[in-house]
């Protein structure tokens, strides 16, 4: 295909897309051997999806006190890309924290030694994100054990009352979502406590092509590598940060795709990383701070991120993808980012890290197969 053909078919997609944040709804018909939830998400397109994806999210924590939530209740954290986020037919992203009211801290949390970061946002919150138009969350990564067994439980009990989709929690390996009648399998892993190990490829691979086998396309997300600048890059070997092992993310990456995975959606490292194609399917290695309050750095490079628009076919077969650059200052909040350096840097580390990787990023965000 030409790219010429690839943008007006990516541009189509972006201009003939539905809201799917409010007409989800349950497939009774639909069988579930691994535990997952089923709802079906409506769409005007019908040659191929195209799936918004973003990295961490995190709107304010009432821990230790409501000093550190948005002054608004977050009703504008994500107006500067709203359209952006619900026109698509599948929409991603990371849940960095959980969704409880009140509720002590974890005591293995409050005894580290590097300072201890408690992300608790009100339950309320969960609306915030239907209205934006998310429809599937990771919550594997460290902060969803901020508050134990009571946050976890609640932050699930808040997500099914929304009825967003979500998966990475030993419990709770996998969902299935339908989107225009394909089926798209999800799974979330991370090196924490109770979530889906990152670290086992072994096993990351059985539930990989488990859910393969009940689906069209799988969609898996990850939280690993090292956390800051000095991270940037992806290094092809095993990543560490303040003595924990952060796993290597380009062989789960790799892996994940060998298994059955159509595209590998990676966050964790507080800031954005390369994107590469392997075996015709997207790999993002880290996805960046998308939509933070407090709590978490946003200053130089950790404060810009990608709003990811990729699209696909309906075998998961990479088309092309589009970089919305965006950007969050303490107290700004979200905004989107004129000068575009996210996909600068993008472009970059792409060129860098991944040299043959099949891609080409223009510089305003449009991301195509060379070859």
């Amino acid at each position: 295909m030409s790219v010429s053909k690839l943008i007006i078919g990516l541009l189509c997609a972006v201009l003939c897309a539905c809201q799917p944040g409010g007409n989800t709804t349950k497939n009774e018909d639909a069988t579930d051997s691994l535990a997952s939830q089923v709802v079906t998400v409506k769409s005007l397109r019908e040659d191929s999806i195209v799936i918004a994806a973003v990295g961490d999210i995190m709107l304010g924590t009432s821990y230790p006190n409501a000093s550190t939530l948005p002054p608004d209740g977050g009703k504008r954290s994500f107006n500067a890309v709203m359209d952006d986020l619900k026109n698509a037919d599948l929409t991603f992203g990371n849940l960095e924290g959980v969704l409880l009211d009140t509720g002590a801290a974890a005591h293995y949390k409050l005894h580290q030694k590097s300072k201890a970061y408690m992300f608790r946002m009100p339950q309320k919150y969960v609306w915030l994100l239907k209205d934006a138009g998310f429809d599937l969350l990771s919550i594997a990564n460290n902060h969803i054990g901020d508050f134990a067994g009571a946050g976890r439980a609640s932050t699930m009990k808040m997500l099914d009352s929304a009825g967003i989709r979500y998966a990475g929690l030993r419990s709770h390996p996998t969902a299935i979502i339908n989107v225009k009648d394909i089926v798209i399998g999800f799974s979330a892993f991370s090196p924490n406590s109770n979530t889906v190990p990152f670290l086992d490829l072994k096993n990351a691979s059985r539930i990989i092509g488990e859910l393969k086998q009940q689906t069209d396309i799988v969609i898996v997300s990850f939280h690993g590598g090292g956390e800051g600048t000095e991270f940037e890059h992806v290094p092809f070997k095993t990543e560490s940060y303040n003595g924990e092992n952060r796993g290597d993310v380009h062989a789960f990456a790799h892996n994940a795709v060998d298994a059955g995975a159509d595209l590998v959606l990676g966050h964790g490292p507080h800031l954005t990383r390369a994107v590469e194609r392997y075996k015709n399917r997207l790999i993002a290695y880290s996805l960046g701070n998308f939509c933070t309050y407090r709590g978490i750095n946003v200053t130089g490079l950790c404060g810009i991120a990608p709003l990811l628009k990729i699209n696909v076919n309906k075998k998961g077969e990479f088309i092309s993808a589009k970089i919305i650059a965006t950007q969050q200052t303490h107290p700004g909040g979200l905004k989107r980012d004129t000068t575009k350096r996210v996909i600068k840097r993008m472009k970059f580390l792409t060129e860098t890290d991944f040299p043959q990787s099949g891609l080409h990023i223009d510089d305003n965000g449009l991301v195509t197969p060379v070859n």
